[in-house]
């Protein structure tokens, strides 16, 4: 058996209002779903956090190499 959870009545009648909108047996089916998108946002914000860190420490390695197609001079010497 679980742990009791206590909820108050607003979110009692939130969850039961999900449950029949959602067509869900139990009480637990919603909170379970619920919090399965709550993970996927977490996880969501974590790779974004790291795209983010990954992204600033290779944006001025690729600046540099950008400045350097950007030459119009690399072309003069192709036969």
């Amino acid at each position: 058996m679980g742990k009791p959870l206590t909820i108050q009545n607003e979110d009692d009648d939130k969850i039961e209002a999900l449950k029949k909108q959602l067509g869900l047996k139990t009480k637990i089916e919603v909170v379970r779903s619920a919090l399965n998108l709550l993970e996927a946002e977490a996880n969501r914000q974590t790779r974004i956090k790291r795209w983010k860190k990954a992204a600033k420490i290779v944006g001025d390695s690729g600046l540099e190499i950008l400045k350097e197609f950007s030459n119009p001079n690399r072309f003069k010497n192709i036969p």
